[in-house]
């Protein structure tokens, strides 16, 4: 059996590290990447497939940027091409990037199987682009691989047969537990002065909290309010920081006392700052469920979440505005000793790659 899996942007690398792995191991089965190139940085491209031990994409197809639109076209032109080259017999797709729903419409056009891993989630939010991608890969999809218990109900009320539905656990907390003890051996921690517990590791890159002023002024304020009692480490995400400028608020930023700004980081030196931090302050997808298994804080920035059971069982709170005043208030709570206790969720151990790939072949 010969897959194409399919990665795009730097949280598929993670996903597909671990499912890579598990097939590789098996006979008969040949596990082929193919690189869309739909985020790319050469210099954190590198990085993460070395990290994570991957090899050199079979393909890569440098769409590089430009609208959803734009982007989508690229992709499915270049992936058509791989597809005749390679007629695989299983296309795999993760997440929920242009990427993903652009693969999987090739590979249905083209009748081969589509497997998506992290299938069911939804935001209940249409205005996310992500969101579409996730209805849509998940209505043209043969196997749906599920992370968490809400994914099986979405999946149901949407009509989804329930012989394709799979609820095997989640890949990224494989690689979280696959990497967790490298990470913890890194010395970035002492490279950059920090202690363990002493510091607020914060993530801001959605479009709604950094494309205009009022959302930067108030993560200035955010990390105003936080800095004095614990030091604020934000790798800051280009579009972040290139909005800052224009706006003429990254100088301030940068000269702000008990504010240590990082360029992005590896995924092992982010697991490491991460697995010892105070509190998480985020707009992100998945550090909601790597800080549920890490039983670390985290406060996300949106107004919904497509991973639920962070909130219902783990260690996240959302807020669904940039309110400086209500975020420190909940953080005066967790100085005080109000930490916000949390399960981990069934079948996050380390293994759900291992069944995905039990599974299909």
């Amino acid at each position: 059996m010969k897959i194409l899996q399919i990665v795009g942007a730097r949280p598929n690398f993670m996903k597909v590290a671990p499912l890579h792995r598990a097939f590789s191991g098996r006979q008969g089965v040949v596990s082929k990447i193919v690189h869309t190139g739909q985020h790319y940085d050469a210099k954190m491209s590198d990085v993460f497939f070395n990290q994570l031990e991957l090899p050199e994409p079979d393909h890569y197809l440098g769409v590089g940027g430009g609208t959803h639109t734009q982007q989508t076209a690229r992709i499915m032109l270049k992936f058509e091409e791989v597809m005749n080259e390679e007629k695989p017999d299983l296309v795999l797709v993760v997440g929920d990037v242009t990427s993903t729903i652009a693969c999987a419409l090739v590979a249905v056009k083209m009748g081969v199987p589509v497997a998506h891993v992290e299938a069911g989630l939804r935001s209940g939010d249409r205005t996310m682009p992500e969101e579409i991608n996730r209805i849509l890969t998940d209505s043209i999809s043969d196997h749906l691989f599920v992370t968490e218990q809400s994914g099986l109900v979405n999946l149901a009320k949407e009509g989804v047969a329930d012989e394709k539905v799979h609820f095997t656990g989640n890949v990224m907390i494989d690689s979280l537990i696959y990497y967790r003890e490298k990470a913890r051996k890194l010395p970035n921690l002492d490279a950059l002065g920090l202690e363990k517990g002493e510091y607020v590791l914060m993530t801001m890159h959605r479009p709604s909290n950094v494309d205009y002023q009022e959302g930067l002024q108030n993560i200035y304020r955010i990390i105003e309010s936080i800095s004095p009692h614990k030091k604020v480490v934000f790798p800051i995400h280009p579009r972040t920081a290139n909005n800052a400028e224009k706006l003429g608020l990254l100088d301030s930023w940068k000269a702000m006392p008990g504010l240590q700004m990082l360029e992005p980081q590896g995924y092992l030196e982010f697991l490491n700052l991460m697995q010892n931090a105070f509190l998480l302050v985020t707009d992100s997808g998945g550090i909601q469920e790597e800080t549920t298994y890490l039983q670390v804080p985290c406060f996300t920035f949106r107004n919904s979440t497509e991973r639920p059971v962070t909130v219902t069982l783990g260690t996240n709170r959302l807020f669904p505005d940039l309110d400086p005043e209500r975020i420190s208030a909940h953080f005066q709570k967790l100085l005080s000793g109000e930490s916000q206790k949390g399960t981990i969720p069934p079948f996050w151990d380390g293994m759900a790659a291992e069944r995905i790939a039990a599974i299909l072949s």
